[in-house]
């Protein structure tokens, strides 16, 4: 069933909400929607308060393990980390109280999806699927949503799809997917494609990009049969938004779970 899924997204060691297609090595392109006077582990600790489980903690850039980790301290084992996953640190972040590890671009060298890499990262987890999330955040051309890895910026070879979606559920518990061509424009989501992901995945599978009302929540149940979680970022007004209220997302998923 739809839920709604927070996040933690830092930048240069803060909690941030960015608008996602202008993340480059550039900071004079980076538009922001909103830089916390908070810390990492405070949204931990909100999160853990209200039991919103499947969080994901994401390291955009360098400069933010510090506080990744105080995020995780905060609620270790139930928060999910992603930024920067390779094979040689993904069971360090798990032992560091990563609930899940999420990875992104150490699956496309040179922008081509390597099934070894994969592989490497699934062994470093002891083969264990269930501490891996597959990110597959895209962006749209020529009608279809290609996976974006360095920032966003980079177009792999890898389309979103059914088929990919099949190769890669057996090597992973779920899915993350931000439409970065939405990502913090509060534009509205991206209904096609959260129609297809209801359609395609077989996993769990959470959504970001675009949310701007509560009622985005219903929407996305409704279009993927309560298949795909929602993700609300710069909307939200612990992110400094003013249409969606934390504590309306939080009963949401209440009442969720007693029907």
């Amino acid at each position: 069933m739809t839920k709604f899924r927070p996040c933690i997204d830092l930048h240069s060691g803060q909690v941030k909400q960015i608008v996602g297609g202008t993340l480059s090595d550039s900071s004079s392109e980076l538009k922001t929607n909103h830089i916390s006077t908070l810390p990492a582990s405070h949204f931990g600790s909100l999160y853990r308060k209200h039991e919103l489980k499947g969080a994901h903690v994401i390291m955009l850039g360098q400069g933010n393990e510090v506080a990744a980790h105080e995020a995780l301290r905060a609620w270790p084992g139930y928060l999910q980390l992603g930024g920067g996953i390779t094979a040689e640190n993904a069971r360090e972040w798990i032992e560091r109280g990563a609930e899940k590890v999420i990875v992104t671009s150490y699956l496309f060298p040179k922008a081509q999806f390597s099934l070894d890499h994969l592989e490497a990262v699934l062994a470093a987890l002891s083969n264990d699927a269930g501490k891996l999330v597959i990110d597959l955040s895209c962006r749209r051309t020529g009608g279809k949503w290609m996976v974006a890895m360095n920032k966003w910026q980079t177009l792999t070879n890898m389309e979103v799809n059914q088929e990919s979606i099949r190769l890669l559920e057996p090597y992973c518990s779920e899915f993350l997917i931000h439409a970065a061509d939405n990502e913090g424009l509060q534009s509205g989501i991206d209904e096609e494609l959260i129609i297809k992901l209801g359609g395609w995945c077989k996993k769990p599978v959470t959504y970001a990009g675009g949310a701007r009302h509560l009622e985005d929540l219903d929407l996305v149940k409704k279009l993927s049969g309560g298949k795909v979680d929602l993700t609300i970022g710069s909307a939200l007004d612990v992110f400094g938004g003013s249409s969606v209220k934390f504590d309306e997302c939080v009963k949401w998923n209440q009442q969720q779970d007693n029907r």
